[in-house]
Parts: C-alpha cells; structure tokens; sequence
C-alpha cells in the first residue's frame, strides 16, 4: 500500500513538471511569435537592406549609417610591410611593426544621420597623432521598386596636435594653427544587386591647408568598391581610390588598394584585411600612400567594431 502510494505521488509530479515544461514552452513560443510578428509589421518591406554589411569598406566610409540609438567602438590596428625590403620573416611579416591604430566612438542619431570621433596615432608620413571627426547622411535608400540607388554625404575634418619640426620646409613645421587642419567631402552612391553581389562609387574631396611646395592643397579622387556576400553574415571586398593630380607632383604616391574579409556576429564586426594604404582617413590613405603592391609593401590590417544599443 505505502509503496502504491509512493508511486501515485511520483507520478503526479513527473505529470505536473511535463505540463510546466509545455506550458513554459508554449509561453515562449507564443512571445517569440509575437516579437517576429512586431519585427516584421515595422520593417518596411520594399526596402533594400545592408548594401555593405558595415558603415565601412575597408579603409573609407560605405554608404550605410548606424541605427538611431546605436553606439559603436571600433579598435582598427594596421600592420608593417608583409613583403619587400620591410617585410618578411625578420619582421614577422610586419606583425612586428605598427604602421597605424585607431580608436573611435560612432552613434547614430536618426537612422539615416550619424556622426563620430577618433583618435589615430598616425603614421609621420607627413602627421602623427591625429584627431578626426565626422557627419553622415543617407539621402536616399534603394528599393526593390522605385529607387533605384543608394545615396549618403559625408564630411570630415582631420587635426594633428603633434609638436611643430623646426625644418621650416617640413610640411609638419605648421607656422600656424590653421595648418594642422585637413578636410574631406565625399558622395557615397552604392547599389546592392540581388543577394550577392553589392557596388558603390565614391566621388571624394580632399582639401590639406598645408603641403609641401610641390604638392597642392586641393585634390579629386575617385572610389569605388565591391562586395560579395559568401553567407548573410560573410563576405569579401575590394575597394580602390584613383587620385587625379599632376604625375609630377605624385612621384612617390601610389593609389589606395584594399581586399577584406568581413564577418559580422551578434553585437560585433570584425573586417581583416590587405592594403597598401598605411593610414586611417581620406587625408591619410587618399594623399599619404607611399607604398607599391607590386614591391610587397602591403600590410595585414583590422577592425574590430563593438556596438551598443539604447533605448529607442
């Protein structure tokens, strides 16, 4: 009798903790149901999203921005020379070496307007030790109907707090403030095909109130860019910048070429990558790129982009 007892109770609560199990099963089923459910009636479905994965290519802007809300720290780290004179095994590859490092803070105040600060080290070719800022705005988003691109501004302005040279042909003599300050202006104009396949063309200004006597102040470069999607949260990418100014006056600078891997997880994304390009910024990587592909003075890049979310 006391053991049919004891039976009886094991079986009421074997009964009693299947049906919590289901009912809790059930719970959540029904709240992920209604989260996909409130997720999808407020996207708007003929929207093109994530034309670039990230609101980078690999060394300059892509045409997307942060979500309203949003906050990003991004760690980008470049490394020596992985080849020629200044690569190889003595040097690790150029992991022995640090041609550049930048830290940032990016936040998105509307969906389609974010901003953000950093700080570089630079690379002394001609600046160290640079503080940048930025604005961008996307004016317009591709649609499955109707419209037809994507469209951002973006503007950005560069400053060198580093101590003067005492050469007075330096161009990092600077006799006076204004001369520590560069500046960019770009059009972001970008098109994703498909699932795959994503391109941009990226019409860039640079303006240095300071350079050498054989350079100029003012200069047109022409981006572009394109990504392939492997899986929905990895591709590849190669962007290029073309920079029209004199020969005579680029004897030693050679066009910003980068290929990149990129990966995006939950919370993070994270880009490595090859360039030619030694530092971080239109003024940097379009006008200071001093090294040839052809001769291995190419380097391992990386970033790391960490983002937090507010209250909506």
């Amino acid at each position: 009798m006391a053991n049919k007892k004891k039976l009886t109770r094991m079986i009421n609560k074997l009964l009693f903790i299947g049906a919590a199990c289901c009912f809790t099963h059930f719970s959540i089923a029904q709240e992920d149901s209604l989260e996909v459910e409130e997720t999808e009636s407020s996207v708007d479905t003929n929207l093109v999203e994530q034309t670039f994965q990230s609101t980078r290519i690999v060394s300059g802007h892509s045409v997307e921005c942060l979500r309203k809300g949003v906050l990003e720290f991004r760690v980008e780290h470049r490394f020596g020379d992985l080849a020629g004179s200044g690569g190889g095994v003595q040097n690790w590859f150029g992991l022995d070496n640090s041609s550049d490092i930048r830290l940032a803070f990016e936040y998105g105040i509307t969906d389609h307007l974010m901003v953000g600060v950093g700080r570089s080290k630079g690379t002394g070719a001609p600046y160290r030790s640079l503080l940048d800022g930025f604005a961008k705005y996307r004016i317009l988003q591709q649609r499955k109907k109707g419209m037809p691109i994507s469209l951002a501004v973006s503007g950005s302005m560069f400053y060198t707090y580093m101590k003067a040279l005492p050469d007075i042909s330096a161009v990092a003599h600077f006799p006076k403030q204004e001369h520590r300050f560069s500046y960019s202006a770009q059009l972001n104009i970008a098109r994703k095909f498909g699932d795959l396949v994503s391109l941009a063309v990226i019409p860039t200004v640079v303006h240095r109130n300071y350079v050498a006597a054989d350079d100029q102040n003012t200069l047109f470069s022409l981006g572009g860019a394109m990504r392939w999607s492997i899986t929905q949260r990895l591709g590849i990418m190669v962007e290029y910048y073309q920079v029209f100014q004199d020969k005579g006056m680029r004897k030693t600078n050679f066009n910003s070429l980068g290929f990149a891997v990129e990966w995006l997880t939950f919370g993070h994304n994270f880009t490595i990558y090859l360039t030619n390009a030694r530092g971080f910024g239109e003024t940097q990587f379009i006008t200071n790129t001093y090294d040839n592909w052809l001769k291995g003075q190419f380097r391992i890049g990386f970033c790391i982009g960490r983002k937090f979310e507010f209250g909506q």
